[in-house]
């Protein structure tokens, strides 16, 4: 069961729906489409430099049980967080309400991702954190706008498709950060 709601946090299905929210946040003001591609490249690059200098280095806080930024949980609540806010603002309603539904959304993601053993608790609140962070970011700039939403209908539906078809897929990151860090940690250590 864990698992299967872990799933809403995955790149696989993540990555799609943040594409989507960019794509109709470019249709309706760039300037926003770039600040959320922006501020969720800044944050999941976080997580990955913290999975790199722990797969590969070995790089941890064992005293708190800290190995990694859970990814699952900051691009759940980052991606959900400001799905919803678009979403809610786009059938007339309140974007900061519908941010309170991704946050939710990224909680239980990292509840999930304790109860599955894929993650400590430090490592799901760090990304839960850094995954409210990044959304705020953008929420608060979206909220204080006053653009138009184009065809909210339309994009309502292309989300739900994506949603259907990305749900359950798996992203392979951690597979190629294992492959390729220790080579990347010894590169970089024998430069210092």
């Amino acid at each position: 069961m864990w698992s299967t709601i872990s799933n809403i946090g995955d790149a696989a299905l993540t990555l799609p729906i943040a594409v989507m929210c960019a794509v109709w946040l470019m249709l309706s003001d760039r300037r926003l489409a770039v600040r959320w591609i922006a501020l969720l490249a800044a944050g999941m690059a976080l997580v990955g430099i913290t999975k790199i200098l722990y797969a590969g280095c070995g790089i941890q806080i064992s005293a708190i049980g800290f190995r990694v930024i859970s990814g699952h949980t900051t691009l759940s609540t980052a991606v959900w967080t400001v799905a919803f806010a678009l979403l809610f603002r786009a059938m007339g309603g309140n974007a900061r309400l519908g941010a309170c539904v991704g946050l939710l959304a990224g909680l239980i993601t990292a509840v999930a991702r304790v109860f599955d053993h894929a993650h400590a608790i430090p490592e799901v609140v760090a990304g839960w954190f850094l995954g409210a962070a990044v959304a705020a970011l953008f929420v608060g700039a979206f909220t204080r706008s006053e653009i138009k939403l184009y065809r909210p209908s339309i994009a309502a539906v292309g989300l739900l498709f994506v949603t259907t078809v990305a749900y359950g897929h798996h992203a392979p990151f951690q597979a190629l950060i294992e492959h390729y860090s220790p080579g990347l940690c010894a590169r970089v250590l024998s430069n210092l």
